[in-house]
């Protein structure tokens, strides 16, 4: 299966499909959409409106891969179910957490 992500020289980009309001916070596993794309499945108890579920979601992030939540930031997908995300950070490194956050 594709990984999620993709390194840069100084970030990852991590494609999500978010639920929210979704009972827990959670990362529950990488999937694969009809297209071949690869995206990591989180869900957040937060309620879609005003951002506050992209919030969540970078919190659940960071906290995830020990990071500050200051390092992670959302590059598209605002109002939308499927989001990409920079993380910077030395890559080499974001991508061993993210293999070990992914079993």
């Amino acid at each position: 299966m594709n990984r999620p992500w993709k390194k840069s020289d100084d970030h990852v980009r991590l494609a999500i499909r978010l639920t929210p309001n979704g009972g827990r916070d959670a990362i529950d596993g990488a999937e694969t959409d009809g297209e071949g794309e690869a995206y990591l499945k989180t869900r957040v108890t937060t309620v879609p409106e005003k951002g506050k579920a992209n919030k969540a979601l970078i919190l659940l992030i960071a906290k995830s891969l020990g990071i500050a939540k200051s390092s992670v930031s959302l590059v598209s997908g605002d109002t939308a179910r499927k989001k990409i995300l920079r993380i910077d950070g030395d890559p080499e490194d974001l991508g061993k957490k993210l293999e070990t956050l992914l079993g």
